[in-house]
């Protein structure tokens, strides 16, 4: 029982860098990308609908850590505080621009929540980076600092070109010259996720030696578990929903 709930942790984990990747990337790019109001807004709209998706795998892994390894969620929300506290706050900072930015019409409203939506993704990104470095590191303090930063940048880099990569294939080309297809899409997904990856199966003895006891264990298979299809399910519909060159009126028009 405690292999399966490492497996299940680790397809959660990896899942969410590899699908909420897009979105973080795609938000760090949009200044870059986004030349004109009517391009930011277009980025915008062919990311959203994936965020809100990709964020369902966050969620799920953190109850999935609360639940399956209680003893490891306390060492590592501990040991990480000032990365969790920075991964909530830009997360909370780019879903408020994603929400807010049309909510009154004006330039300057809209441009604001656009700097939201872009710092709180570079938040994430770096948050992110940091904390796989520190968990590489053996969450030794402290956890912000250059050798954190030194990590946390090509993690920034991964996600961004995995942003780039999406909008190639979400937009056909029109953003950023070039065109990709679905397997370039999965290629920089997979890069994405390659270092959350890694350090799980560096881990794997780590956890394993915190798992919650089998009767827990049973009695989360029992309310999760069945749950599990559903979820993957949504994604798959999102993903068909919102693919490359979809018509406009099926992206929601409050993003």
């Amino acid at each position: 029982m405690d292999i399966l709930w490492l497996c299940v942790f680790a397809v959660l984990l990896v899942g969410y860098f590899a699908l909420e990747g897009p979105g973080i990337g795609t938000g760090m790019l949009l200044p870059v990308l986004g030349r004109t109001r009517r391009d930011r807004d277009e980025i915008v709209a062919a990311m959203a609908p994936f965020v809100l998706a990709g964020e369902v795998w966050l969620v799920a892994v953190a109850g999935v850590l609360f639940g399956a390894f209680p003893a490891a969620e306390g060492e590592v929300l501990f040991g990480l505080y000032p990365l969790v506290v920075s991964l909530l706050v830009s997360w909370i900072v780019r879903d408020a621009g994603l929400w807010f930015r049309r909510r009154v019409d004006g330039s300057a409203w809209r441009e604001g929540w656009n700097v939201a939506v872009c710092a709180g993704s570079w938040g994430l990104a770096l948050s992110w980076g940091m904390a796989l470095v520190a968990m590489a590191r053996g969450l030794e303090a402290p956890v912000i600092g250059l050798p954190g930063l030194a990590g946390a940048l090509p993690m920034a880099a991964l996600f961004a070109f995995h942003g780039w990569t999406f909008l190639s294939w979400r937009l056909s080309g029109r953003m950023t010259g070039a065109r990709r297809g679905g397997w370039a899409l999965v290629a920089s997904g997979a890069a994405a996720a390659a270092p959350a990856a890694v350090l799980l199966a560096a881990f794997t003895p780590w956890l394993l030696d915190r798992t919650a006891s089998a009767g827990a264990l049973g009695v989360l298979s029992v309310i999760i578990l069945p749950f599990a299809p559903v979820m993957l399910g949504a994604q798959v519909w999102t993903w068909r929903t919102f693919g490359p060159e979809r018509a406009a009126d099926r992206v929601p028009s409050f993003f």
